[in-house]
């Protein structure tokens, strides 16, 4: 019996910036015990919890189900610990697999060479037994298998999401530089938006930030384009119950209101982009798309501004730049009395460039910068 069978414990892999958030959102699916802990939340969960968590999360990028766990000091260890595993429970000849691994604070320095050794150690095995081994797949594996040691304790866990949850399915084209997906829900999720007001995004880029404001409002599962997970290959996998998982999602899902969810860009191929993302989800025709410089826009009162503007990376000109979060600060005050702004700062030096007065400000982490989203009240 494996770990996460005696125990019923897993873990998520989550961003430190929206743990707090991810918490909320595993309790909400079902998980119990939820415990933070580093790179991610510890939580316990039955069967029907773990597929509907890894079927409709939006903030976690990993849902791991450890196998084993062991004292390890040494990449000897760690092959002979490895190669007891009875790896034909999860893995087949016909299957690809992939080892993902992280090392830090122990004996074992180099994350890529443990990897390596636990990779050959599942090959071995096979070997051993009937004289073939699966393959490596290292792109798009059938089956991803985790490797973390801390402190000289290894853990070896099973992928049961099948790869990163954050990749929906549903972004077919991208400028450069956009937003994760995980980053974007949890932008939507700090808004608090319900859609009881109209949302609009004055600069939308790929549309990421519109396209995971649908999803939450329209209770549309994020796993919904994934064609498998990774638990469907553990040895207790029950597919009569994940089908009724899945169906009893599928059945929240509701309809967008016409004129709810609306974005422009100045860019043509922007919008063109977004377009293009968005149509590709249940309802996304219904979200109103424009190119437009927003100084040029009626804007929106009584309802909620989401935006995350330019910055360092995708634009050179700094005095363009301040510029343009000036004119950010003037088109918020002016055009969109009695709504509340949520504006992602890349970089935070541009805070002081808006003009207005902060209600709050959260560390949001994404792509390696430490930047801040920022709501303002516009009254």
């Amino acid at each position: 019996m494996y770990e996460y069978q005696r125990n019923k414990l897993y873990f998520a892999q989550i961003a430190d910036g929206i743990k707090e958030l991810g918490a909320q959102e595993l309790s909400e699916l079902g998980a119990l015990d939820i415990t933070p802990e580093y790179g991610g939340i510890y939580f316990n969960a039955d069967k029907e919890a773990l597929y509907r968590i890894n079927y409709s999360a939006r903030l976690a990028s990993r849902i791991l189900a450890p196998l084993v766990s062991f004292n390890c000091r040494t990449t000897d260890e760690l092959y002979k610990k490895a190669k007891q595993i009875n790896w034909t429970d999860f893995i087949s000849l016909k299957n690809t697999f992939a080892v993902f691994g992280n090392v830090s604070n122990s004996k074992i320095t180099n994350s890529h060479y443990a990897s390596l050794c636990l990779k050959d150690a599942i090959v071995d095995s096979f070997r051993e037994i009937s004289g073939k081994r699966p393959d490596v797949d290292s792109g798009n594996p059938d089956i991803w298998l985790n490797l973390y040691i801390r402190d000289d304790e290894a853990v070896i866990s099973m992928d049961t999401s099948g790869g990163s949850l954050h990749r929906r399915g549903y972004r077919k084209d991208s400028l450069s530089a956009p937003m994760q997906e995980t980053v974007a829900a949890a932008i939507i999720r700090y808004t608090k938006w319900d859609g009881s007001v109209p949302l609009y995004d004055p600069m939308c880029g790929s549309g990421t930030l519109l396209s995971e404001a649908l999803l939450h409002y329209c209770k549309i599962p994020s796993g919904i384009f994934r064609d498998n997970f990774g638990f469907e290959f553990l040895p207790d996998y029950d597919n009569l119950l994940w089908t009724n998982v899945k169906k009893e999602q599928d059945r929240q899902i509701r309809n967008l209101p016409e004129g709810l969810i609306a974005g422009s860009d100045i860019s043509p191929e922007a919008i063109e982009i977004s377009g293009t993302n968005i149509r590709n989800l249940p309802h996304g025709e219904r979200i109103k798309l424009e190119v437009l410089d927003f100084r040029n826009s009626e804007g929106l009162k009584n309802g909620v501004i989401i935006t995350n503007p330019p910055y360092g990376i995708r634009m050179g000109n700094r005095q363009a730049l301040d510029l343009l979060y000036e004119a950010l600060g003037d088109f918020l005050k002016q055009k969109c009395k009695g709504s509340a702004a949520y504006i992602y700062f890349g970089e935070r030096e541009f805070i002081k460039k808006i003009g207005l007065k902060p209600a709050w400000k959260k560390p949001l982490k994404t792509g390696g910068l430490d930047g801040r989203l920022v709501k303002y009240e516009l009254f």
